[in-house]
């Protein structure tokens, strides 16, 4: 904790308190701008503890989603989000694909990830029992954002090995060039940023 506190802002790749005015599913929120590069930032979008946030973007993702059975998110911040929406709809359960593989998960199958704030691979994993509940069934992918793809093509990956049928791609936010991705549905755009929290497109 006290090597954290003596970090810089920029450091910790923040700006310098410059935040991104957020407007989705009726609701408004600040969001802090981080760096990801030298020339690139991006809002970070958290809906942890945002219990009216969470509440919300589920019901306004509920409305425009397909026709499903069980819901998929990967580890971690789509899983309020999936809980929530699971709830609101009164589903049985949903599957979380986790980003590691716990000592209780026998059977499990995995996928490898690289996501735009994360420096290395990652990998996800699926218990065998919840590749049971996901084969042979209409399986809805929810994420919080999707901005490079990589997330969701694991969680995609992680579908087809279980024999499930991906009946529709969903997140809160569509980043940067994910939002001219016509195979998703979102319920708001967040563009790349600029240090000064400006759009960059």
């Amino acid at each position: 904790m006290v090597a954290d506190s003596i970090l810089s802002e920029r450091e910790r790749g923040f700006s310098m308190g410059t935040t991104y005015l957020l407007q989705v599913a009726g609701l408004e929120r600040e969001l802090p701008v981080c760096r990801i590069t030298d020339d690139l930032y991006i809002g970070a979008f958290v809906i942890f503890g945002d219990i009216e946030l969470t509440q919300a973007c589920a019901e306004a993702l509920l409305r425009i989603a397909p026709p499903y059975d069980i819901l998929i998110t990967a580890d971690s911040k789509g899983i309020p989000l999936v809980y929530e929406m699971a709830r609101q709809r009164g589903d049985e359960r949903h599957v979380i694909a986790r980003k590691a593989a716990k000592l209780y998960m026998k059977d499990v199958v995995s996928a490898e990830v690289r996501s735009i704030t994360t420096d290395r691979i990652q990998t996800l994993y699926l218990d065998g029992g919840d590749v049971e509940h996901l084969r042979g069934r209409r399986v809805l992918i929810v994420d919080d954002v999707i901005s490079t793809g990589e997330s969701l093509r694991a969680l995609e990956e992680l579908v087809d090995k279980a024999g499930g049928e991906i009946v529709g791609r969903m997140a809160i936010l569509a980043e940067g060039e994910a939002g001219k991705r016509n195979d998703i549905q979102y319920l708001a755009y967040l563009p790349l940023l600029n240090a000064d929290g400006t759009p960059k497109d």
